[in-house]
């Protein structure tokens, strides 16, 4: 499985909860150890950077597992330790972090794209990659150039999925964005709060300074709650959070959706919300 989408949409957090629960899962009904005693580790992860090879990918997964040979092992040497902790652990899922780092139709990105098919074939785990703009980057795609085949036997083997951004054309979308809204008022911690704070009575302001993405929305809420502590103001209000600088994405995109949601010419206060309301 490949989560492939643009950064700040909360990929690597899904993922991450999504393994913390699996591991807790496993550890419940398998127990903490294995029948010949080792820990079980149900799931591996695994961060890239921009220079990974092979060797560096193996060393990677042993340093998951705190391997004493991690140091001064061969390449091959270094995937065969791996494959033995993942069978003695009895790890299920493996997960590749910021895969876009790889350099796809380069020498290295060839070779840990066969490696990965190596993994694929060797390691019984679900391989859970997580990358932006994989499919632009070649993973996914044939290739015209030589070379490219080898990538194109990874995206066989490979199920993408997305993480579009939130949206408000459709009721729909407007009910995810205030189902949102609402879980993160749930997880503030200011002593001035109270139900409907960011749902009721920021909706359209924070879905502007937003742009709908999960990453700049969780940056300025929690920016304005550590103003509003400093202040004491103890609570979020737009006067607080105008005084808030957000990231600089979201910042140059913020001005047509102001304009849109001012005008009444957009809304993301699902139809249920305004009635209420």
């Amino acid at each position: 499985m490949a989560v492939d989408a643009f950064p700040g949409l909360g990929k690597t957090t899904a993922v991450l909860a999504f393994a913390r629960k699996f591991h807790r899962r496993e550890i419940a009904e398998h127990g903490a150890f294995t029948v010949q005693g080792h820990e079980r580790w149900p799931v591996c992860r695994v961060g890239l950077t921009g220079n990974t090879g092979m060797k560096d990918l193996n060393r990677a997964m042993l340093e998951f597992f705190g391997h004493p040979g991690r140091q001064n092992s061969t390449a091959a040497q270094l995937g065969l330790q791996a494959l033995d902790c993942v069978l003695s652990c009895e790890v299920r899922l493996l997960v590749l972090d910021d895969l876009h780092f790889l350099k796809w139709r380069k020498t290295s990105g060839i070779e840990v794209s066969n490696h990965l098919k190596w993994i694929a074939n060797e390691f019984p785990v679900t391989l859970l990659k997580v990358g932006v703009g994989l499919a632009d980057k070649g993973l996914f795609s044939e290739g015209e150039a030589s070379g490219d085949t080898a990538v194109a036997q990874t995206g066989r083997r490979t199920t993408r999925l997305d993480m579009p951004p939130f949206t408000i054309d459709t009721d729909q979308g407007r009910r995810h964005w205030r189902q949102l809204l609402l879980a993160v008022e749930q997880r503030i911690v200011l002593a001035d709060t109270y139900p409907g704070m960011l749902a009721d009575e920021l909706s359209d302001y924070l879905f502007a300074r937003s742009t709908g993405h999960i990453g700049s929305l969780m940056t300025l809420v929690n920016r304005g709650c550590q103003r509003a502590q400093r202040t004491g103001t103890e609570r979020l209000t737009r006067d607080l959070l105008d005084r808030v600088r957000n990231d600089e994405a979201a910042e140059q995109a913020r001005r047509e959706l102001e304009y849109a949601l001012a005008a009444g010419r957009a809304t993301s206060r699902p139809r249920s919300a305004r009635a209420a309301g």
